[in-house]
């Protein structure tokens, strides 16, 4: 269904983005299995994706669980799950052209371009709701990917909202003090962060104070892990 619908997409000549759980496992470095993609898009192509998602079978999934019509349109086929988004939750921000901009990759012989990783990564910063957060997600961008992000681009797309970030590397480095000295070092003094002095890679002892269950790319690795 999901290759169905993303070639569909290719041929109008649509601009979307795969993100979710897909990015999370490219840019933090171990596979997690998802329960439905997220493709981004731009808010006018919206009615356009609606059309090829009902073609193929897919129906609204808001008569069986409400949902924020602001941000999103979720669409199902039984209990294949195909979301469509052109917006944070928050509204904080619209996709626009850079959102759609990221790496290509291979799955299953299709071709699809991914969220880029700082967009990725901002997104997750907002996730903080009663019963669902999103910052081990980001910890893991950080833990495998954090020495490539564009650091500049990520002050500039967070504008005001920077001691966001600076609450998730104040964190990270107490966690990963070794992972976190790979960060440039220009990026604690922008944020007003001290810099852990670094040593291990990650602190397993302080990872567990978190969460005894594997939640970080290096818990999963450890034998019997999982």
């Amino acid at each position: 269904m999901y290759q169905s619908v993303l070639s569909d997409v290719d041929r109008a000549g649509i601009c979307v983005a795969v993100g979710g759980g897909l990015t999370v496992s490219v840019y933090g470095g171990k596979w997690r299995d998802s329960k439905d993609i997220d493709l981004y898009i731009q808010r006018s192509d919206l009615e356009r994706v609606q059309q090829i998602l009902k073609r193929n079978g897919l129906c609204d999934y808001f008569p069986i669980k409400a949902y924020d019509r602001k941000w999103i349109y979720r669409s199902h086929f039984r209990e294949t799950i195909v979301d469509v988004i052109w917006a944070m939750a928050n509204q904080r921000a619209q996709v626009d052209s850079s959102w759609l901009s990221g790496p290509e990759a291979q799955v299953d012989g299709l071709k699809i371009r991914l969220l880029p990783p700082e967009e990725t990564l901002w997104n997750k910063l907002y996730i903080m709701q009663f019963d669902r957060c999103d910052w081990p997600d980001a910890m893991n961008i950080l833990y495998a990917s954090g020495a490539e992000l564009n650091w500049d681009r990520m002050l500039q797309l967070l504008g005001n909202d920077r001691p966001l970030l600076a609450g998730l590397l104040s964190v990270f480095a107490w966690v990963c003090p070794g992972r976190a000295a790979s960060l440039p070092a220009s990026i604690w003094p922008k944020l007003g962060v001290n810099q852990q002095a670094g040593g291990a890679i990650f602190s397993p002892e302080r990872a567990n104070l978190l969460d005894t269950r594997p939640w970080l790319t290096p818990m999963m690795e450890e034998p019997g892990a999982g």
